[in-house]
């Protein structure tokens, strides 16, 4: 089964900790808590987006500190938690789903904690929380990661718009700027000699693999409408064999067939193919035709800050 979302981790992980009945740290809730939703090898290794943290791992965080914030566990110190009367309680009449909404209502610490600016009433007007409940609740990083995924969506398509309209040298250019920027060519107008060396038989530039010069790498940039077939590699691969070079770069803004994907995996020369998609993440990546909007810091508690000397 796929890994359950906050809603349905926070109970189970209530009862869990009733059954202790006594501190468990957090590494062991993960670990006894996930037999119990059938969870996979794959589902327990599954990163987030963010590649931070496991997913499980952070919903379960997560559940257990709403429960803590909620007032049904005690914590002494960060990734220890234990139940306590008030959270014994709370297991007779929960619900199977402890939402952010129900625990808003039934706790005025919790109603606090994620609507500070409320003001103290009645334990059932403090709840009044803006949420939907047809909608599965979501950690913070989970949030976060989802917004950086839309927003690079949206953004990968419109530097593809852009690149399709740039005129074919322009095109070069930004290819050169990345390969530079990825570290390849040196500076860049050393780059530029190479390439402009070039422009032959196949192979629109040519690039150092190194600052020194060890190797070279043979690049075929082009703009392209529908997927690039396995022609156009042979016929660049051709080249290669051609200027005696063993490495080349073939960078579209399109896709490739799969069987031009076959053939390139199995030349003898190291051939990589780079789509428009994955042109467009590395373009965002290095900060080629791009800017940056706004850098947010996240940050954590710092618990040897406070630790005692």
């Amino acid at each position: 089964m796929p890994i359950p979302n906050l809603d349905d981790i926070r109970r189970p992980a209530l009862e869990l900790l009733a059954e202790k009945n006594e501190f468990m740290r957090i590494r062991d809730v993960f670990q006894m808590l996930a037999p119990r939703f059938h969870l996979t090898d794959e589902d327990l290794t599954r990163m987030l987006p963010s590649g931070t943290q496991l997913v499980w791992h952070n919903r379960v965080n997560w559940a257990c500190y709403d429960l803590y914030r909620a007032g049904a566990l005690d914590r002494p110190s960060k990734g220890q938690y234990r139940i306590n009367d008030y959270g014994r309680n709370l297991l007779k009449d929960a619900p199977a789903r402890l939402t952010r909404t129900y625990l808003g209502k039934v706790s005025s610490n919790f109603a606090s904690f994620i609507e500070p600016s409320v003001t103290p009433g009645p334990r059932a007007e403090i709840g009044q929380v803006v949420e939907d409940e047809n909608q599965p609740d979501t950690t913070p990083e989970e949030t976060i990661d989802a917004a950086v995924q839309k927003l690079s969506s949206t953004l990968r398509a419109e530097l593809l718009e852009q690149l399709h309209k740039v005129d074919p040298f322009r095109f070069e250019q930004v290819v050169l700027d990345l390969l530079v920027a990825m570290g390849y060519g040196g500076s860049r107008d050393e780059a530029a000699r190479r390439t402009k060396a070039s422009n032959d038989e196949g192979i629109d530039g040519v690039i150092n693999e190194d600052r020194l010069g060890l190797d070279s790498i043979y690049v075929q940039a082009k703009r392209w409408q529908g997927p690039v077939g396995r022609p156009a590699i042979q016929g660049f691969v051709g080249a290669l064999a051609g200027a005696k070079a063993s490495k080349g770069v073939f960078i579209t803004t399109s896709t490739f067939s799969q069987t031009a994907v076959d053939y390139a995996e199995g030349v003898s020369h190291r051939v990589i193919l780079i789509d428009g998609y994955r042109l467009a993440d590395l373009m965002i990546e290095h900060g080629i035709g791009v800017s940056t909007l706004r850098t947010i810091a996240i940050k954590r508690l710092d618990s040897d800050y406070f630790a005692s000397e």
